[in-house]
């Protein structure tokens, strides 16, 4: 019987005040050591655009190279439970498109669970996903596909009048038949709010500790990119340094003769040597 993590376990692990660690990652190698690290919950996010592939903002990513990057995520850690991200222009386009892609996430890729950045707007993509028998993580708050349309990215519901649309928008949601929650940069008192209104789990991206579960960018977990992280972020390791310091000493000891030694070498059979010189020192060759 597999072991793989299911919505139940996370529905079982808000009832019981457990909290559920997530972390977002985009590769096989990476994916497989955040599942032995006890991560219940992998989300392949379109951040990837950027920390993956360079981009300033998530809108690069495509449905073809989501749906790669899961594939290979979900084929490292075969017992977490597994959200894709939707990108950029695959679910606004239309409801059959929209139940489509997100199809495409669980047949071809093995994912769980659907993020779909919401708000009002987005109620008839949830819903019709969710009737199609794919669970769904609405995403508010920090939305980063709207980077263009809003012009910078600030925290979300930090007056009354928003916190108030906030709360009713995840309700709405979960009504629309969201089967989780991702709130991203909310105001901490405006997610617990949500958290104690809703039935379903809760997770946090900057939005405090009193929702269900928290989750960050492994990248930032493990400082792999340079300069000042986000204000809800911490970083846990200087990997970056470190990586660096080791190609630096491979990259001398190339340049210096010093590897590859003998040891790191393969060689030819004891009495090969002496045979190859007699065949390319023959007569008439």
């Amino acid at each position: 019987m597999s072991s793989r993590l299911t919505i139940s376990d996370l529905v079982a692990a808000r009832r019981q005040g457990r909290k559920i660690v997530a972390v977002s990652c985009y590769d096989y190698t990476t994916a497989r050591l955040v599942a032995r690290a006890g991560v219940q919950m992998i989300v392949v996010g379109d951040s990837a655009a950027q920390v993956m592939l360079g981009h300033d903002s998530t809108l690069a990513a495509t449905m073809d190279y989501m749906v790669t990057i899961t594939a290979a995520v979900r084929r490292a850690a075969p017992e977490a439970f597994l959200v894709a991200d939707m990108p950029f222009l695959s679910y606004t386009v239309g409801v059959c498109e929209a139940v489509r892609n997100a199809g495409r996430f669980v047949q071809e890729a093995g994912a769980q669970m659907i993020k779909i950045e919401s708000t009002i707007a987005q109620l008839d993509v949830v819903k019709a996903v969710s009737d199609a028998d794919m669970a769904v993580m609405a995403h508010i708050g920090i939305r980063p596909q709207s980077v263009d349309k809003v012009g910078r990215l600030r925290a979300e519901g930090t007056t009354a009048a928003v916190g108030y649309e906030l709360i009713i928008l995840a309700e709405r949601l979960v009504e629309a038949g969201a089967a989780c929650l991702l709130l991203e940069g909310v105001a901490r008192e405006v997610a617990a709010v949500i958290t104690g209104r809703v039935e379903v789990p809760v997770i946090s991206c900057g939005s405090g500790s009193d929702c269900d579960g928290q989750i960050l960018i492994i990248s930032d977990i493990l400082g792999l990119i340079p300069g000042s992280l986000p204000k809800f972020s911490r970083k846990y390791a200087d990997l970056g340094q470190a990586i660096e310091e080791a190609v630096g000493r491979y990259a001398r000891d190339v340049a210096a003769g010093a590897f590859p030694d003998d040891d790191h070498s393969y060689h030819l059979k004891p009495g090969q040597l002496e045979a190859l010189e007699e065949m390319l020192d023959a007569p008439g060759r």
